[in-house]
C-alpha cells in the first residue's frame, strides 16, 4: 500500500466501507492521520504517516465485562486533578446546588 499518502488513506477507507466496517477519523500527531476501527472485542488504531508509512495498534478485549463500579477506576487512574482542585470543584458543585 505504498503510494501517495492521501490516496493510500482513501483506498483504505473505501475498502472499509465496501466491507461495511465502521470507522472514525482522528488527528493526534502533526505528521499522521488516524483511522479508528471498532469491531466486536477489538479496537484498531491505524495511523497513516506523511512519509507513506502505516502504524497499526490493536486493542483486544479479554472478554471480561465490568459493572458501573469500574468507572471510578478511570478517574482514579487518569484524573489530572490534584486534591486542591478536586476540593475546589466539590465546593463549586455544592454552591451551585444551593442556588
Amino acid at each position: 500500500m505504498k503510494n501517495n499518502g492521501f490516496d493510500q488513506v482513501i483506498l483504505f477507507l473505501q475498502k472499509l466501507e465496501k466491507q461495511a466496517i465502521d470507522y472514525s477519523l482522528a488527528h493526534h500527531r502533526d505528521e499522521a492521520m488516524m483511522v479508528i476501527v471498532s469491531v466486536p472485542g477489538e479496537r484498531w488504531e491505524i495511523e497513516f504517516l506523511s512519509d507513506g508509512s502505516v502504524e497499526v495498534e490493536k486493542f483486544v478485549s479479554n472478554g471480561e465485562i465490568a459493572g458501573e463500579e469500574a468507572l471510578s477506576e478511570l478517574f482514579d487512574r487518569y484524573s489530572e486533578l490534584d486534591e486542591t482542585n478536586g476540593d475546589l470543584a466539590q465546593k463549586i458543585e455544592l454552591t451551585n446546588a444551593r442556588k
